[in-house]
């Protein structure tokens, strides 16, 4: 080893760190010498530039801090132009909104159109010059001296509007609104406005003037179902728009800013007074004289009446939003535009599903301080054969059926119960009813007493509300409620319920919203033996030439088994007492056997009943759009009785099929479920005015019963009579007035967590 390695090894590796050190840092210090000698060389050359005094504060120092800033802006700019540029990211941008479908009913008849066939639309030339002109004097006068914004038109608004206290008037430009059209929705966000005014810079690059012009006439929504100038026209004049005259262009025009507000077929009036605006911007933009547009104001137009017309608008709606995302799916290289679509709908029971709805809320509406509904009834394999998504498509494009996020309550429960049941429990396992509390949420039944011990079945045709939340406490075991309710979140996604179910401690008591559609559609599971279904409007789909494209059942999804039969089957059964003799007693069928829920939210915010039959199952929501409560309706009230209305008509004229776990047509036990003598008897509640006593109800009776104790006083008593006469008994300790009058106070301020 001594000759391998030599004895002065440790100085020589010293020296070598020793070498290695001072290079490092010379280099180093001629590094900094050298980048020293390099600044002051810039300083040097910079000098030769350098301005002082008040021009470097007139001219620099401005320039400067502009450069930093636009620099900053520019980033800024092109982060939020980003999420807007991705909305054109497809080749086919244009040709996606393209789209023309015509709506049969599934029997083949024709029932609406969704769409605009552009190819075959008229050329712009051909459109008259005084429809030209007066949808540029209303919409966008400056059209084609900006650059797809009209700055001076957005400031005037922004004064106008702040000088209203409000929305007075529009800044937004055609190609603005083409943009929003095209690629946005309608929702009032700053994002919205952001990116519709990046994706109309976007258009001006792309599209001449001409064109964006062009597309906006055939794109924008008119009213009435239609889309474009010239559907409008013929929609409520029965002519093209090529031989629309003044009167009739500017009633068009008008309907640019507000189609449901000024659509001549549901207001009149309020359309002609539009339409005189739209002449009287003719004049101030200078486009016509006033001797121009004297005769159209003598002389509004008239529309054609359509007051007889009952199309399906919200079901067309939903059906074409369908068939969007179906289109989607097609391989690009198919160029077909063109559809003819038979759907799911029967307009026999979607004409009854309407007419009940409208009814119900004419009757009771003011009553129950009720102003909308929604109702969708579905075939077992969900297809939709009528949706009503609100009380008046004229009035509100809003589909309530298919858009609206509402609590369902106690709906809900059956998704609780199903997942008890698979999870050891049976519909005669017995349950405490009785208080309890998740951290500080205690839940509070609809009465606000409790029942003691109970089966799951009696739990369930009661709405009992403590008994969800001790199987969700259950269902997780040691893992805490947090994991019963996962488990619970999990079976409903697995019945179809795809909106978002945030977890709380009220969700086993349906705290967390659902729409409607989907609702609805998850019930199917009951009847078909646990296999869930998907809700669609559309069964076939062909070209315009009548080749087949799509059928749903060859490519539409397939049923998928949720839960097992057996649960299927004991959830009908349980489910079925809800409507013989529990809560929703309005929607019992004769001869039919039926099974469902209600459902009713804090506050009476929302009243449901969703059920079902061997047939069809059905969904009904009663509410308010502002969310106000409404006066004590219940689900087991108009929910119910709307039901059983709708579901007479469907039945009608086909075959009762058998109700799993029920029967075909059997009649149901009445004294099976409620026959403990603890229970509480149900109050059947009637669909009519809500039951509260007023003030001068309690008056009239409190002077009734002095009236007769003044009678009673009043009758001569007979001495010898009385002496035999054991003395009365001792009355209650509280007078007939105040307990009355807090029996009263009860019915009127009695409110449910939920029921």
């Amino acid at each position: 080893m001594r000759r391998i390695i030599p004895s002065n090894w440790t100085e020589r590796v010293r020296n070598f760190f020793l070498d290695l050190d001072s290079r490092f840092d010379s280099t180093l210090f001629s590094s900094g010498r050298g980048l020293r000698e390099l600044y002051e060389r810039y300083s040097a050359f910079m000098d030769r530039f350098y301005v002082g005094r008040w021009k470097r504060w007139v001219f620099i120092e401005p320039l400067s801090e502009a450069a930093t800033i636009g620099l900053a802006g520019g980033i800024v700019m092109l982060a939020l132009a980003i999420p807007a540029f991705h909305e054109t990211s497809d080749e086919d941008w244009l040709k996606k909104s393209d789209l023309a479908v015509s709506f049969l009913d599934r029997y083949n008849n024709p029932i609406g159109n969704r769409g605009i066939k552009h190819n075959d639309s008229i050329p712009l030339e051909d459109f008259p010059d005084h429809l030209i002109k007066a949808t540029l004097a209303t919409e966008d006068r400056r059209f084609y001296d900006h650059f797809g914004i009209d700055l001076a038109g957005t400031m005037r608004a922004l004064v106008t509007n702040a000088q209203a206290g409000g929305v007075r008037q529009g800044g937004s430009s055609i190609t603005q609104q083409l943009a929003k059209n095209l690629f946005l929705s309608n929702e009032r966000t700053i994002e919205r406005k952001v990116n519709e005014a990046f994706l109309a810079i976007w258009l001006e690059t792309r599209l001449s003037k001409n064109e964006i012009l062009k597309l906006y006439l055939d794109r924008a929504y008119m009213g009435g179902g239609t889309f474009g100038v010239d559907g409008a026209a013929h929609f409520y004049f029965n002519k093209s728009a090529r031989d629309v005259n003044l009167a009739e262009a500017a009633m068009l025009a008008g309907l640019f800013k507000a189609p449901t507000k000024y659509a001549p077929h549901i207001n009149l009036p309020a359309a002609r007074a539009r339409a005189n605006v739209v002449l009287d911007n003719l004049v101030d933009a200078g486009f016509m004289t006033e001797g121009q547009v004297f005769g159209a104001r003598r002389n509004p137009a008239s529309v054609v009446d359509r007051r007889d017309e009952n199309s399906p608008n919200y079901f067309l709606d939903y059906a074409f939003d369908e068939m969007k995302k179906l289109v989607a799916t097609f391989p690009k290289s198919y160029a077909e535009r063109v559809f003819v679509v038979r759907t799911t709908i029967d307009m026999k029971v979607q004409k009854a599903a309407e007419d009940t709805v409208e009814d119900q809320l004419r009757q009771f509406g003011r009553d129950y301080h009720a102003t909308q509904a929604a109702a969708v009834i579905a075939d077992l394999d969900g297809g939709v054969r009528a949706l009503v998504g609100g009380r008046d498509y004229g009035a509100s494009q809003f589909n309530r059926a298919t858009d609206a996020m509402r609590q369902p309550g106690s709906s809900f429960k059956p998704y609780v119960y199903a997942t008890a049941l698979m999870n050891g429990f049976k519909p005669t396992s017995v349950v405490v009813d009785g208080p309890v509390c998740i951290g500080n949420w205690c839940p509070q039944n609809y009465g606000r007493s409790y029942s003691g011990s109970i089966t799951l079945t009696q739990a369930l045709t009661r709405s009992i509300n403590v008994i969800p939340v001790k199987l969700s406490i259950a269902l997780g075991g040691k893992s805490g409620p947090k994991a019963g309710r996962a488990k619970i979140v999990e079976t409903a996604r697995k019945f179809g319920i795809v909106t978002p179910l945030p977890d709380t401690p009220s969700l086993p008591i349906g705290a967390d919203e659902v729409n409607v559609l989907e609702h609805t559609v998850a019930y199917a599971t009951f009847p078909n033996r646990g296999k869930a279904v998907t809700p669609h409007a559309i069964l076939e789909v062909r070209t315009g030439m009548g080749d087949l494209v799509w059928r749903f059942d060859r490519d539409g999804p397939q049923p998928r088994q949720a839960i097992p039969t057996s649960v299927a089957s004991d959830m009908a059964m349980m489910m079925s007492h809800v409507v013989s003799e529990g809560t929703a007693r309005r929607a019992q069928l004769d001869g039919i056997p039926a099974a469902g829920k209600t459902g009713t939210t804090n506050n009476y915010r929302d009243a449901w009943f969703v059920g079902y039959t061997g047939n069809f199952t059905g969904g009904v929501w009663y509410g308010n759009d502002d969310y106000s409560p409404t006066n004590r309706m219940t689900g087991g009230s108009l929910p119910a009785k709307t039901w059983h209305d709708i579901m007479e008509v469907a039945h009608q004229g086909i075959e009762i099929k058998e109700l799993t776990g029920v029967g075909a047509g059997k009649a149901l036990p009445r004294d099976g479920v409620m026959a403990g003598a603890s229970a509480p008897k149900i109050i059947d509640i009637a669909a009519g005015p809500p039951p509260t006593l007023t003030r001068r109800g309690v008056n009239i009776l409190v002077k009734i019963e002095k009236d007769m104790d003044e009678a009673a006083k009043a009758i001569p008593a007979d001495k010898t009579s009385m002496k035999d006469r054991k003395p009365p008994a001792p009355r209650a300790a509280v007078p007939f007035t105040d307990s009355f009058a807090s029996a009263g106070d009860a019915v009127t301020s009695s409110v449910p967590a939920k029921k």
